[in-house]
């Protein structure tokens, strides 16, 4: 008795929460591909000029793009936070790795934001200071740079890990059409080997080859949220991860008994 209201309780909390939190997941996938594509052209200004430092400045467009883009690290975080308390419940440990890798990405976004805003700071300040001019561009092109190699490991690496962790534990439980996490296990490998070959100088960041490697992975992140948002997490694929989750077990069976007969003795028998 205890173990089926155990039991029926597991699968209504579960089913309760399941659509909140595949629309909160959702609705965080989407934030960060809303937000991710304008933030590239607000930093444009700082990215794009070498004496971004030494100019009039653009600092308010950059602001906001990096504003953006901090904004976009707390969804990534978002979407881990969200998902979790369900994907767990299919594997543990690729859930597990799926927050880790997206609170990871989320971090080196941080520290690209950081510093670009440093170059802001820096060029209002040295505009005051009168600073060596060819120090401000030096500190200002090395702050770009940095913010260049965070884009290349975030942005640029860790999604391809994403897809994989995530698309794993969607594709086996079927918690959403499996032609989803489908392309993005596809799409995994191609972006991981563009991205790694960019890190190891092989291939440019903007480059033939890393524009075919992100289609999938775009179209993987895209379809997920959209699916998440509006359509949520398949009740039959929640009531199944939740009679798992439940422990119950079956009773177990009680060994037949043995009954011996007794045979009365005949009188003369020995």
């Amino acid at each position: 008795m205890n173990n089926a209201a155990t039991s029926t309780r597991t699968k209504r909390v579960s089913t309760d929460s399941g659509r909140k939190l595949a629309l909160a997941g959702g609705v965080m996938y989407l934030i960060t591909i809303v937000l991710s594509i304008p933030a590239v052209f607000l930093l444009g200004p700082v990215l794009d000029d070498p004496n971004y430092i030494l100019s009039a400045g653009a600092d308010r467009q950059v602001l906001l793009g990096g504003f953006l883009d901090l904004l976009t690290a707390l969804a990534c975080i978002g979407t881990a936070v969200a998902l979790y308390p369900v994907i767990r419940q299919q594997s543990e440990a690729a859930s597990l790795g799926f927050v880790t890798t997206r609170i990871f990405e989320a971090g080196v976004i941080v520290i690209g934001v950081v510093s670009l805003l440093a170059v802001v700071t820096i060029r209002q300040a040295g505009a005051v200071a009168g600073t060596d001019q060819g120090a401000l561009v030096a500190v200002g092109q090395a702050l770009v740079a940095v913010r260049d190699v965070t884009f290349l490991i975030g942005p640029g690496f860790v999604p391809g890990l994403n897809a994989v962790l995530l698309g794993y534990v969607l594709y086996r439980s079927r918690l959403v059409p499996r032609i989803i996490p489908a392309i993005g296990l596809v799409g995994a490998p191609l972006f991981l080997v563009s991205a790694s070959a960019s890190v190891i100088g092989l291939n440019e960041q903007v480059s033939v080859l890393s524009g075919i490697a992100l289609i999938p992975i775009f179209a993987w992140e895209l379809s997920l949220g959209l699916w998440l948002t509006f359509k949520g997490f398949r009740p039959s694929a929640m009531a199944a991860l939740a009679a798992d989750s439940s422990g119950t077990e079956a009773p177990a069976v009680a060994a037949p008994s043995r009954t011996v007969v007794l045979e009365p003795r005949h009188a003369g028998q020995g």
